[in-house]
């Protein structure tokens, strides 16, 4: 242990003797904020409403856990004080334009809202279009019923904070879908039938055309303390229609209740537009990582190096270890400068910016210092191995950023960019990712769009076993190799 330490004192003081290697790690930190600035102030739009009046406000609603949302739908309602329950037969779902189908993630139901105010807190029960039943609550919540598109009645309870979802083909025998906690929902509710439709997803990844969806409803059963009078609103404005015939209702609407997701030419802004900046960084941290390796071959140090300490594979170890730490602290740095000035910079100009929790935002900036950490590592590796610094710095750029440019770029068939960051390691670019996935609601999570095919801490695995591997064979390379 006295002899690792020896040897890391030593790696760390050739380091910082080298003026050299030193302001290239404070260039890479430089860079990569500098470039996020750049892309930052390079964008922007202007809007003039109608008559001199003010554009709408682009800011998405807010769910009750943070999470940006989509909140617009057609809502008959009527205020439910204390505990009690609603029941009706969706009897038909149709598109009203084309007399077919609706879109798969169409929706018409019952819901159990706190009030009509978007983002706020909320239990639905639903038939769709092509998804069969559904209880979905609080945006980010889906749970599966049962699948088809045939006419189901469907049940919401309340039971203080507690809404139990239900379903029957008969409306005799029921079962359940779920239950959702509501923490805090007040004592009145705004509870009825809604329906809404999601927009089309465009071949290109952003927003399609808009669709609308037509629900009939009947048998409306209610049980607990009502208001009595039904109301309609068109929460989020996106329009719709509500007819009503004796007892029965029918329903149009369009837009979507669920959690916003990123999509190809939004002006929305999420955490990692404030790292543009990285892949730069990145690139010159592998330019330093590798010449502080292959520096030492080509003056003849590395002799005197492995003279001082036979033991070659302690002396690779420490390497790694100082250009790591050193890699790591660049790249904290530099994420933690550069993603709130430039999110501020972006706000500033207008852009809405998707919120995301504190933990979420460490997560991304840690997750981008231990990228530039490992590929510093991997390049170390990849030096000791080829010798030569234009090899090393084109070999690992080619691995490292090449592969992530293609797929994001999207000029490769559809598909192969998502294998390029499940195989290479590019893959490790996932940890900048600050926005999950959501299986009920149709997007094109692709590269292009933001999203990568593994999580987090898959696509940094991916990275940590080239890295693993390229050590072992430069330790073998070492011993095997004179200096």
């Amino acid at each position: 242990m006295n002899h690792f330490a020896h040897l890391l004192r030593a790696e760390w003081t050739k380091f910082v003797t080298v003026r050299g290697w030193v302001l290239g790690m404070l260039t890479a930190a430089i860079v990569t904020v500098l470039v996020g600035l750049v892309g930052s102030g390079g964008g922007g739009f202007s809007c003039a409403g109608p008559n001199g009046q003010a554009c709408p406000d682009r800011t998405p609603p807010i769910g009750p856990d943070g999470t940006a949302v989509t909140d617009a739908f057609n809502f008959v309602h009527q205020p439910l004080t204390g505990n009690g329950s609603i029941a009706v037969k969706v009897s038909s779902l149709t598109d009203p334009q084309s007399g077919g189908s609706p879109q798969p993630w169409a929706k018409a139901g019952i819901l159990v809202k706190d009030g009509v105010r978007q983002g706020s807190a909320y239990a639905a029960v639903m038939l769709t279009g092509a998804r069969g039943v559904r209880m979905q609550y609080d945006y980010t919540h889906d749970i599966a019923g049962t699948p088809g598109t045939d006419p189901r009645w469907l049940r919401l309870t309340r039971t203080g904070d507690t809404i139990l979802a239900e379903e029957s083909a008969d409306g005799a025998r029921w079962q359940s879908v779920g239950t959702a906690e509501l923490r805090g929902l007040p004592s009145t509710v705004e509870v009825g039938m809604f329906a809404t439709s999601p927009d089309a997803v465009a071949k290109s990844g952003g927003p399609g055309d808009p669709t609308t969806v037509s629900a009939g409803f009947e048998g409306v059963g209610l049980r607990g303390q009502w208001g009595g009078t039904w109301a309609s609103d068109k929460i989020g404005d996106r329009g719709g229609v509500f007819e009503r015939v004796g007892s029965a209702f029918v329903l149009s609407g369009a837009g979507d209740i669920a959690p916003v997701v990123v999509r190809r030419g939004s002006l929305a802004k999420t955490v990692e537009s404030g790292l543009v900046g990285a892949f730069a960084g990145l690139i010159v941290v592998t330019v330093v990582a590798g010449l502080t390796v292959t520096g030492e071959y080509r003056r003849g140090l590395i002799r005197t190096t492995l003279t001082a300490s036979p033991r070659r594979g302690l002396v690779l170890a420490a390497k790694s270890v100082v250009l790591g730490g050193t890699a790591f602290v660049t790249g904290l740095v530099a994420a933690a400068v550069a993603i709130p000035v430039v999110t501020a910079i972006q706000r500033g100009k207008g852009f809405p910016i998707l919120p995301v929790s504190g933990a979420t935002e460490a997560g991304v900036i840690v997750g981008i210092a231990a990228l530039l950490a490992v590929t510093a590592i991997l390049t170390s590796a990849v030096g000791v191995i080829l010798r030569r610094a234009a090899g090393v710095v084109t070999a690992v750029v080619v691995a490292m950023v090449l592969p992530y440019l293609l797929a994001i770029a999207s000029v490769l068939p559809e598909g192969m960019g998502e294998w390029l960051l499940r195989l290479t390691p590019a893959a490790a670019f996932a940890v900048q990712q600050s926005l999950p996935e959501y299986a009920h609601v149709a997007a094109a999570y692709t590269p292009a769009n933001g999203y990568f095919p593994l999580p987090s801490w898959g696509g940094f695995a991916v990275l940590c076993g080239y890295t693993a591997l390229a050590i072992g064979v430069a330790a073998v390379v070492l011993r095997r190799r004179d200096a």
